[in-house]
């Protein structure tokens, strides 16, 4: 599904993006912003669990500086989610050995 990842952009099914999205049930929703910037909180990825994921993936950016915040892990912990943060080069990886395995969702940040 994502075939190409350099700091700023990604590829996925031939399409090229220039900004953070997710991915949700194999669809790209692209332009996604965080409330707070560098770290991902559960409003901030509300679609991705209303198809009942088991693993989110987040990319965070080239060197890692985007992470999840304790209210977000805490609840992926009490839902049975599996929770994989890398930097986004190694999470794209993850994503294609999974995506097809495991009802997955990801967000990826590009950049820093």
């Amino acid at each position: 599904m994502i075939s190409a990842y350099s700091f700023g952009k990604i590829r996925i099914n031939n399409i090229w993006y220039t900004g953070d999205l997710k991915i949700s049930a194999g669809v790209v929703l692209p332009d996604w912003w965080r409330k707070s910037g560098h770290v991902c909180g559960l409003g901030d990825i509300q679609d991705l669990l209303r198809v009942e994921i088991e693993v989110l993936i987040l990319g965070k950016g080239k060197p890692g500086m985007m992470r999840a915040d304790q209210e977000l892990r805490r609840f992926l912990e009490q839902q049975g989610v599996r929770l994989i943060e890398q930097p986004t080069a190694e999470a794209v990886v993850t994503f294609n050995n999974l995506y097809r395995k495991k009802r997955v969702g990801a967000g990826f940040h590009l950049t820093c």
